[in-house]
């Protein structure tokens, strides 16, 4: 029986041996990297962006892994992120942006060569959370991302690369240390950002440029700039968000020669997200107050060197903004364009505007702007200012082609006058290109002009105080199909306009139209 338990208790130190072996080999990999390990506070106070770049900087050498902020509010300049990298902000966490005062963010990097794009899209290492070249990286989790000290503009970084003025004399270190962005991302691939909130997020609350395989998926937004803008990027799903930015355009795709070639944007994919133009702050508080100028809005571009291609819009709401905007100006196609389900109330100017213009801000152009197969349906557009309803303007030169508008309902709040009914817009040319520009139009529901092949199905437009103008108003249309259009029309008032150069039409199940010439 000895012999036995001497035996048994040898095989058991042997084990334990071979464990502590075993251990001291193959260490357990640590996965998750704690800020307040590495000296973060948290306090809102002291400065944490040294501490959070040092988990990082721990987690990449390890190969990548979760940096964890766990409750509390971390001042912070530039946080640094690395390929292979989880940000976790953990509810009840906040990312509070430092004050100018402090320095804490990165300088600007220099451009080279002429830019053709304004600061904010030239410029990404003056920003809270910034990664250039990285793979895989996450920014997630139920925590906050707090601008806090981050500006909306800054005139030096237009300077810097020629967008303005030379500037009276050379900026100093203070005034490169300019943040202005909540996130920047340039030149990434497989990237995720997921849940967390953003207030306040500067010039762009999310700028990503150049990057391939991007999610963005329950993200909330309330700015006073843009909410997000996905520029030259490639395969990206925008999905479940909420974005208000009441001074200006909350889900921007575009396609800036921000990386010296003509990148075009495509496979994009939005959907399920709303988009809103109330007061800054409003909508993270549930008050969700109106202002008069609230910008809001889905735009393709302005920014439009490369284009836009193959990208899909569909199941979102729009309220107290604009309309959603296509803008192809830089020389850029806009082609094989899919919008489907739209709710839009209370919005500012128009609802639907689709144009092309020769702004041309790309080197070495040999092309127009360019826009074809273009379709969107299942729209509903309610309390629509009288400015205009749906706009879809071409260049004389260059037509829209294939354009096809289907049920659609379109209520404005009217009040055109017989005067208005009588305006000859201008060509939109190498102007600005919004409809703000052009003023009121002479139609107070579709405006079209320079399309080739441009289909109505299902169309049902209304007003709600007595209204001068036309429903619609066409000129330049080559080849033009109506099916079903029913507009409300003041007595005496032609339902439609049809200008002489307006040929290949045809009209079926419109009795308003009968007497249209």
């Amino acid at each position: 029986m000895k012999s036995l338990f001497v035996a048994a208790a040898g095989v058991f130190v042997l084990l334990l041996n071979l464990g502590g072996v075993l251990q001291a080999a193959e260490p357990a990999a640590k996965s998750f990297y704690n800020v307040r390990d590495y000296g973060a506070v948290g306090d809102g106070t002291n400065l944490d962006s040294p501490a959070i770049n040092s988990a990082i900087d721990a987690a990449a050498q390890a190969g990548g892994g979760t940096v964890l902020l766990p409750a509390g509010t971390y001042l912070s300049g530039s946080i640094h992120l690395r390929s292979n990298i989880q940000l976790l902000i953990d509810a009840g966490a906040t990312i509070l942006g430092a004050p100018q005062s402090l320095n804490a963010y990165d300088p600007a990097e220099p451009f080279p060569g002429q830019a053709y794009q304004d600061g904010g899209h030239t410029h990404f290492h003056n920003s809270l959370i910034w990664g250039e070249s990285l793979t895989n990286v996450t920014i997630c989790g139920r925590g906050t991302i707090n601008g806090g000290g981050l500006v909306r503009n800054d005139k030096f970084l237009d300077h810097l690369n020629g967008y303005a003025a030379a500037l009276a004399q050379t900026p100093s270190t203070d005034e490169l240390r300019i943040g202005n962005k909540a996130i920047c991302l340039k030149l990434c691939r497989n990237i995720l950002i997921r849940d967390v909130t953003i207030f306040h997020g500067g010039w762009f609350a999310i700028l990503v440029t150049g990057c391939d395989n991007l999610t963005i998926d329950n993200v909330t937004i309330d700015t006073n700039r843009d909410g997000m803008d996905l520029d030259c990027c490639r395969n990206t799903i925008v999905s479940n968000c909420r974005v208000n930015s009441p001074n200006d355009d909350g889900i921007c795709p575009k396609s800036t020669y921000a990386l010296g070639e003509a990148r075009i944007t495509e496979n994009l994919t939005i959907v399920n997200c709303q988009v809103s133009g109330f007061v800054e702050g409003t909508l993270l508080d549930g008050t969700m107050k109106a202002w008069k100028g609230g910008t809001g809005r889905i735009k393709f571009g302005t920014e439009s060197s490369g284009g836009f291609r193959n990208c899909t819009v569909a199941n979102c709401t729009f309220r107290s903004c604009h309309g959603l905007a296509l803008e192809e100006v830089d020389g850029g196609i806009l082609e094989d364009i899919t919008i489907n389900n739209l709710s839009m109330i209370d919005l500012r100017d128009y609802a639907i505007y689709i144009t092309t213009g020769e702004r041309n801000r790309t080197p070495n152009l040999t092309t127009n702007s360019r826009g074809r197969n273009i379709l969107i349906s299942n729209v509903i557009a309610d309390g629509v200012s009288k400015m205009s309803g749906i706009q879809i303007m071409g260049l004389p030169q260059q037509p829209i082609t294939g354009v096809r508008l289907e049920n659609i309902r379109l209520t404005s709040n009217g009040g055109g006058t017989a005067a208005d009914a009588a305006i000859v817009p201008k060509e939109l040319g190498t102007g600005y290109p919004e409809p703000g520009k052009l003023g009121r139009l002479p139609a107070y529901a579709v405006y079209a002009r320079h399309v080739q092949d441009l289909e109505l199905a299902n169309i049902n437009v209304n007003f709600q105080t007595n209204e001068l103008r036309p429903a619609a108003w066409f000129g330049d249309i080559n080849g033009l199909e109506i099916d079903n259009f029913k507009p409300q029309v003041a007595e005496g008032v032609a339902a439609a306009v049809m200008g002489p150069d307006v040929r290949g039409v045809v009209v079926r199940n419109s009795p308003a139209l009968a007497a249209t010439k």
